[in-house]
């Protein structure tokens, strides 16, 4: 096997507005989503697609026609030319980040020298099923089931994922009202990034169905800035009936594309690419299901045992709020400062699309250490079915 012993950087990327569910990204073709995404990063990073040799694509849901295919379907949407390669992945709420690490582990092993690496999530168009319709149904109702289903819930109980929110804050005493100020501080940043700006770096407008017209999608529509804590604190637990997690303290089911350019760093000179970030490494965990919220603790404990840092190493951290309380626990167990965590908002207040959150996040981490000057920075979540994931990046310039 060959191995490639240089640098894997990013040069570029770019993600769509991640649209409320339901609303204006419901009637895009999910393909058409990601295509939009990849070209933009493309654009950003100022590379022609036919000198891309490679496209990863993450997706949890696959939806509509197109969705078992989708990198390909992307690839060649976006101008890659016939000989490029594509790969389609899939690793629960890290799914974006494994795309990342797909394309990393392609060229570390000499199989790509470009690539474009995301993902998307279209769950405004997942699909209601009959699963006793293929062979027949002797006599009475056919119950359709929700295909979201397959997404929220755990596959070893049936629990909604956030009930292993409930589960977490019983075994280790996190309270309402710490969940809520979390929740409340996620849309207060949120709000501030969109006002500056920050987020709207990272955002490529894009033509949505609008009727029997079209209109220009600009910013993200999940965040409620102006919703107060008072009006948090009103809300009732959407899992169990005395329980503490809401939906002003959960992630939102959010549609939306992210992805970057990736080189290895003697391409990314050759063409004349400026090399933004390095992807330095990336860690695995496996925790209980049942409490899956955990995962990031181990994972990012694995992350820098592996790279000889420790938490005061690291300048900048994105922690997907899939729940307040997985915040709240890596917060705790690994004493991370709140300070420079999520501080452009965060799953609660821009929303969760599994297949394009780990690409958002790196893409913030990686503005926030060139506006900052920071060295690392590390990109943690949760995984549904009992994991951790985190990737470690470092400035390239």
């Amino acid at each position: 096997m060959k191995l490639v012993s240089e640098d894997i950087v990013i040069v570029g990327g770019k993600r769509s507005p991640f649209g409320d569910f339901g609303k204006s990204l419901r009637d895009v073709p999910i393909a058409d989503l990601a295509t939009h995404a990849a070209t933009a990063a493309m654009e950003d990073a100022g590379v022609r697609p036919e000198q891309v040799d490679h496209l990863v694509c993450g997706n949890v849901l696959p939806v509509d026609p197109q969705g078992y295919f989708l990198g390909r379907v992307v690839a060649l949407k976006a101008g890659m030319s016939i000989e490029s390669r594509a790969l389609n992945v899939s690793r629960a709420c890290g799914t974006g980040s494994q795309a990342i690490v797909s394309a990393a582990e392609q060229m570390l092993t000499g199989h790509s020298r470009l690539a474009v690496a995301g993902g998307v999530e279209s769950f405004s168009r997942a699909p209601f099923l009959v699963n006793t319709a293929r062979w027949g149904h002797s006599r009475g109702p056919q119950t359709l089931v929700d295909g979201l289903d397959y997404a929220y819930r755990d596959p070893f109980d049936a629990a909604l994922m956030g009930e292993t929110g409930e589960r977490l804050a019983d075994d280790f005493g996190y309270e309402r009202d710490a969940m809520d100020d979390w929740g409340f501080m996620s849309q207060q940043r949120a709000g501030a990034a969109m006002r500056s700006g920050f987020l709207a770096r990272q955002i490529a407008p894009m033509q949505v169905p609008d009727g029997r017209s079209t209109r220009l999608f600009v910013e993200d529509e999940f965040p409620r800035p102006t919703v107060t804590r008072e009006k948090l604190a009103t809300l009732k637990p959407a899992f169990r009936k005395d329980g503490r997690v809401t939906a002003g303290n959960s992630s939102g089911i959010t549609d939306g594309s992210a992805f970057v350019v990736m080189a290895v760093r003697s391409e990314a000179e050759r063409l004349g690419l400026r090399a933004r970030a390095r992807v330095v490494d990336w860690f695995v965990a496996g925790v209980a299901p049942r409490i899956m919220g955990s995962g990031p603790v181990p994972a990012i404990r694995g992350l820098l045992e592996r790279n000889d840092l420790t938490v005061k190493d690291i300048d900048y951290w994105e922690i997907n709020e899939a729940f307040a309380v997985v915040n709240l626990h890596s917060e705790r167990q690994l004493s991370i400062p709140r300070e420079i965590t999520n501080l452009y908002g965060g799953g609660i207040s821009i929303g969760h699309p599994p297949g394009a959150t780990g690409v958002r996040m790196t893409l913030t981490a990686m503005h926030h250490l060139e506006d900052t000057g920071g060295r690392y920075a590390v990109i943690s979540m949760c995984l549904g079915a009992g994991q951790g994931m985190a990737t470690l990046i470092e400035r390239a310039d």
